[in-house]
C-alpha cells in the first residue's frame, strides 16, 4: 500500500469522566473525550468504520475496544495506549501536559518493532509425578484420564496401595538428574527397592508372607525392620521380582511434564523451566500446579529473547576461563559453558536480559526489544517532551506486567508519576545495562530509573548504575543520574519516594542526534564521546581528568605488565577484542585501552603471571591509540650474532634448561646462547655431545 494509500490516523483521547486534565489545543490534533467507553462510543466505532487507523489513550477498556474493531474488521487499525495510570493521574497533573505530548508521539509515530525469531515449543500428555507413593499415586490416579501419568517413588506411604490395574508405570528409586525442558524433560534415576515393580504382578503374595512387616502395600520395603527371612522371595516364585542383590544401574526416561511433589524440589533454581512444578506438600498448592500444568498441554511459540554473536565472547581461550558473567546471574541456568564460548538454551531462557547487561563484549544483546527501537523510542520521547516545553526530564524504565502494575497502584492510592518521569515498558527491566543508560542521558535526559519491579536479582543493574554514576560525576554532571528503584504494587510507595524525593540532575547541554547501535560497545563508545564532549569539567579551571577510576567489574579498564613479561605473547593470543597485539617492527607488546573488556582471560593465560587489571576509563584520544606495554632487545647467537628472538623469552628458557641434565657442563650451557645452527657446529667439532642412549644407562 503505498503513502496515499495509508487508512487516516486518528487519535482519541479520554480523561476517563473528567479525572485529569487534557489541553486539547496544546495536544491537537486529536479527539478529546470524557467517556469514551461509555455515550461517546459512536464516535469511536465512526472512525473505524470511515476506514480510520486509530490510536486510543485508554487500556482499561481493551476487551470492549477489541470487540467493536473486529466486529467492523478493523482489528489491525486501532492501537491502544495508557495516558491515565502513566501521566493524567499524578498529583502534578497540571504541568504534564510535554509528557502527555510525549506519550502521544511515542504511542502514535512509532512503527512496531521488527519481528523476533520464535522458538517453537510443543508438550503432550507424558507426565512424572515424583514423591512418596501415598501423594504420587493418588494424583497419578486423579490425572490418569486427562494426562499420562509415570509415577517414581522415593519414600514409603505403608498404607498406599498400588492401583489393581496395571494402567500406568510406577517405579521406585533415587533421582539422580532432572534435566531438559517443557516437551523433553529427562530423568535419570536408580532403583533402590529391591522389589522391581515393572515386573511384579501386585498379588502381594510378599506383603503377606513378611514375618516382620516390613514391606507396606506400595510394596516398599522396609530393610531397617528386614530380618533376610527371604520368605518374600519365595512368595515371589517364578515372577522374580525381588531381589537384594539386584545392583543400582542408572535408568532414564523422557517426560513432557514434571510434578515434582518432594519436600526439596530436584531443580532448584530462581527461575523453574515452563512445564515443572515443585508445589512441595501443601495439597491446595499441588492442586493449583496441576491445574497449571494443564496448560502447558499443545505447541507454543515463544521469542527468542537473547541473541548471541560468538566471535565477541571473551568466555574461555585454551581451557583458561576468563569472563562468566552470564553464567553466573542466568537465574534459568540456560547459559552454560561450551569450550572457549558460551551457549545458550533458548528453551529454558525467560527473557530476563540480566545476560546482555552484565555482558562486556555486547555478545550477547537482547532482542525483546532491541536496543535500537528502545533507542528511537526514547529519542522520540525526549524530542517532543522538550519540543512541548518539558524540562529535567527522567526516564523510567520498567516491565511490561510487574511495572504496569506497579506503577497503576502509585496512581491509584499515591501520587502518580511525576510529570518529568517518562515511563518507558519494556519485556524486561533486568535487560537495561549501561549502554542503554549513557544512551539515554545522551539523548536528552537528565535522569535515568529502572524500576526493578518483577526483577529476580536488581544487583548487576545496581552495580551497572553504579559504574557509570562514578562517570558522570567525574565529568562534572552535578546529582544523581542513574537510579535502580525496587517496589512491586504493594510497595508502591517505595516508588513515590524513589521519584518525588529525586532532585533534577545536570544533563547534556546539547541532545545527541545519533542513534543507539545494536553493538553494545559501539553504543557505549558514541555515548561517552558526546557525555565528554559536553562535560561541565571541561569549563572547570581543572579540566577534564585524564583518567576516571573504576571499581572491579567495569567494563573498561588497563592491562599492567610487570617485568616477569618474556613477551611469549600468549596474551595476544588470548585477548578476544584485540586490546592486545603483538607490534610487527619490533619485540614489543602494544594495549589498545578503548578496545578492553576487563574479562580477564590474558592474566590467566600469562605463564609468567606477569598481568593484572586495572579498572578504569582513560579519556579522549589515548584510549584509541595503541602504546606499549613491554618492549625488549633482540638476543642474539653467540657464535654467529643472528636474531634469535626476544631476550627476555630466550634468557628465561635458557633459565629454565640450565637445571637440566643435557646441559650440565660449561660448553652445553654456552650451546644454549647459539642458534639451532651453531649449537650443531659446535657439538660437531668439541665431539662430546651427550647422546640420548646415554641417558637411559
Amino acid at each position: 500500500m503505498s503513502d496515499s494509500q495509508q487508512p487516516i490516523s486518528r487519535v482519541h483521547l479520554c480523561d476517563c469522566n473528567r479525572s485529569f486534565s487534557l489541553d486539547a489545543a496544546r495536544l491537537a490534533p486529536a479527539s478529546c473525550h470524557h467517556a469514551l467507553c461509555g455515550r461517546e462510543l459512536p464516535a469511536l466505532e465512526a472512525a473505524l468504520a470511515g476506514g480510520q487507523r486509530v490510536h486510543v489513550a485508554c487500556t482499561q477498556e481493551t476487551a470492549l475496544f477489541g470487540e467493536l474493531a473486529e466486529a467492523q474488521g478493523a482489528g489491525e487499525r486501532i492501537r491502544l495506549f495508557n495516558l491515565r495510570e502513566s501521566a493524567g493521574w499524578s498529583a502534578e497533573a497540571a504541568a504534564a501536559t510535554p509528557k502527555l505530548a510525549a506519550l502521544i508521539a511515542a504511542a502514535t509515530t512509532l512503527a512496531d518493532p521488527e519481528p523476533v525469531p520464535a522458538v517453537q515449543m510443543s508438550a503432550g500428555r507424558s507426565l512424572l509425578i515424583i514423591g512418596e507413593a501415598g501423594a504420587a499415586l493418588g494424583w497419578a490416579e486423579r490425572l490418569a484420564g486427562s494426562f499420562e501419568p509415570a509415577v517414581l517413588i522415593t519414600a514409603r506411604t505403608p498404607d498406599a496401595e498400588l492401583p489393581a490395574v496395571n494402567a500406568y508405570p510406577v517405579w521406585s528409586g533415587k533421582p539422580l538428574t532432572l534435566s531438559g525442558h517443557l516437551g523433553a524433560f529427562e530423568l535419570e534415576w536408580t532403583q533402590q527397592n529391591p522389589i522391581d515393580l515393572e515386573l511384579c504382578v501386585r498379588c502381594n503374595a510378599c506383603v503377606k508372607a513378611c514375618p516382620e512387616g516390613a514391606i507396606g502395600w506400595d510394596l516398599q520395603v522396609d530393610e531397617d525392620a528386614c530380618r533376610s527371612h527371604r520368605a518374600c522371595v519365595a512368595a515371589c516364585g517364578e515372577i522374580g521380582a525381588i531381589d537384594f542383590a539386584r545392583a543400582e544401574v542408572a535408568r532414564s526416561e523422557r517426560f513432557d511434564l514434571v510434578l515434582d511433589l518432594s519436600a526439596e524440589p530436584l531443580l532448584r533454581r530462581v527461575e523453574l523451566p515452563d512445564g515443572y512444578a515443585a508445589p512441595g506438600r501443601d495439597p491446595f498448592e499441588q492442586a493449583l500446579a496441576v491445574q497449571a500444568l494443564g496448560e502447558f498441554v499443545g505447541e507454543f511459540e515463544k521469542p527468542r529473547y537473547v541473541a548471541f554473536e560468538a566471535g565477541l565472547c571473551a568466555h574461555s581461550r585454551a581451557k583458561k576461563t576468563g569472563c562468566s558473567n552470564c553464567i553466573e546471574v542466568c537465574a534459568t541456568e540456560a547459559i552454560r559453558s561450551k569450550g572457549d564460548v558460551i551457549a545458550v538454551d533458548p528453551y529454558l531462557c525467560k527473557g530476563c536480559g540480566t545476560c546482555s547487561t552484565v555482558c562486556p563484549s555486547g555478545a550477547l544483546s537482547f532482542q525483546f526489544p532491541r536496543v535500537p527501537e528502545l533507542g528511537q523510542r526514547v529519542k522520540t520521547l525526549l524530542a517532543e517532551y522538550a519540543r512541548a516545553g518539558g524540562q529535567d526530564a527522567c526516564l523510567l524504565f520498567h516491565a511490561a506486567e510487574a511495572g504496569n502494575a506497579a506503577i497503576a497502584r502509585l496512581a491509584r492510592r499515591g501520587r502518580g508519576l511525576p510529570a518529568r518521569v517518562l515511563p518507558v515498558e519494556l519485556w524486561s527491566a533486568d535487560a537495561v545495562g549501561l549502554d542503554l543508560m549513557f544512551g539515554s542521558l545522551a539523548l536528552g535526559a537528565c535522569q535515568v530509573a529502572v524500576l526493578a519491579a518483577g526483577s529476580h536479582d536488581a544487583a548487576p543493574m545496581r552495580a551497572q548504575a553504579a559504574h557509570g554514576q562514578t562517570i558522570l560525576s567525574a565529568l562534572g554532571y552535578a546529582g544523581e543520574h542513574l537510579r535502580v528503584i525496587e517496589a512491586d504494587a504493594d510497595g508502591w510507595q517505595a516508588l513515590e519516594r524513589g521519584l518525588y524525593d529525586w532532585v533534577p540532575a545536570t544533563g547534556v547541554a546539547e541532545p545527541a542526534r545519533f542513534q543507539l547501535l545494536p553493538k553494545k560497545r559501539e553504543t557505549l563508545d558514541f555515548a561517552l564521546r558526546h557525555l565528554v564532549a559536553h562535560a561541565p569539567a571541561a569549563q572547570a579551571p581543572a579540566g577534564l581528568p585524564a583518567v576516571i577510576a573504576l571499581k572491579a567489574g567495569a567494563p573498561f579498564g588497563q592491562v599492567l605488565a610487570s617485568d616477569a613479561c618474556t613477551l611469549c605473547m600468549s596474551c595476544t593470543g588470548a585477548c578476544p577484542a584485540g586490546a592486545l597485539r603483538a607490534a610487527t617492527d619490533a619485540y614489543r607488546l602494544e594495549f589498545v585501552e578503548k578496545n578492553c573488556l576487563q574479562c580477564g582471560l590474558c592474566e590467566v593465560s600469562c605463564p609468567e603471571s606477569a598481568i593484572t587489571l586495572e579498572p578504569r576509563l582513560l579519556l579522549g584520544e589515548p584510549a584509541r591509540k595503541a602504546r606499549p606495554l613491554r618492549e625488549a632487545d633482540i638476543f642474539h647467537c653467540s657464535a654467529c650474532g643472528k636474531a634469535m628472538g626476544a631476550a627476555p623469552l630466550i634468557e628465561s628458557m635458557i633459565s629454565r634448561l640450565s637445571g637440566h641434565s643435557m646441559f650440565a657442563g660449561e660448553a652445553e650451557r654456552a650451546r644454549l646462547r647459539m642458534c639451532a645452527d651453531c649449537r650443531v657446529i659446535d657439538m660437531m667439532k668439541a665431539g662430546s655431545a651427550v647422546k640420548a642412549w646415554d641417558l637411559t644407562e
